[in-house]
């Protein structure tokens, strides 16, 4: 791979905002190309969900002892739950010569930013809050009160969007496919026009 897809992917975005669905088609499409870091997480495993494959999932006390010990290169608290993406994570990832992807909440690419990871940075946001309101609800996993907690933490990380230096390009998922299309464009090292954030207040 080139020098500029050695550089670690950051992507971020609300959630509901198909972060996952982008990522698990580019590799698909690029299963040698491309690998997840996979971060570790307090919650607990959603069906289908393996541990060490889709998170390192791990309790309370652990995580803050992985904490103390300076393990992670960003962590974050999202509801009631930690993430945290761990150094040695990505150091696996490049060592086999594959771009690695990092999928973190703002909390963390503001601690990111901090270091010396020097990655690109790609915000996903929804089209609009009515219809990422709409996806979260049709998902059918969240409560309306955990509903309501996630759109005012997506309120949040489109305004840090929003802020000079937050991201190197944004993508708006409105069609999957022309999203993806500019995220794969993005992860194989090549420039795109990045699109315009909505309003906050619709």
């Amino acid at each position: 791979m080139s020098q500029k897809t050695n550089i670690p992917l950051v992507i971020f975005g609300p959630s509901g905002v198909g972060k996952g669905t982008l990522i698990k088609r580019l590799f698909a499409e690029f299963p040698d190309q491309f690998a997840f870091s996979v971060s570790h997480t307090t919650r607990l495993p959603r069906p289908g969900e393996t541990d060490g494959k889709e998170y390192h999932f791990v309790t309370q006390d652990k995580f803050k002892s992985l904490l103390d010990e300076g393990a992670f290169i960003e962590h974050a608290q999202f509801s009631t739950n930690y993430y945290g993406t761990s150094i040695k994570a990505i150091k696996a990832v490049q060592a086999t010569g594959k771009r690695c992807i990092l999928d973190i909440e703002s909390q963390g690419v503001r601690q990111v930013k901090q270091t010396d990871l020097n990655p690109v940075y790609v915000f996903i946001s929804p089209p609009s809050m009515t219809i990422l309101r709409e996806r979260l609800r049709g998902r059918g996993t969240d409560s309306e009160e955990a509903i309501q907690r996630r759109l005012r933490i997506a309120l949040s990380e489109i305004s840090y969007a929003k802020e000079e230096g937050a991201c190197d390009y944004i993508i708006v998922n409105d069609n999957l496919d022309i999203a993806y299309s500019k995220f794969r464009d993005v992860a194989l090292g090549n420039p795109i026009d990045g699109d315009t954030l909505p309003p906050l207040d619709d």
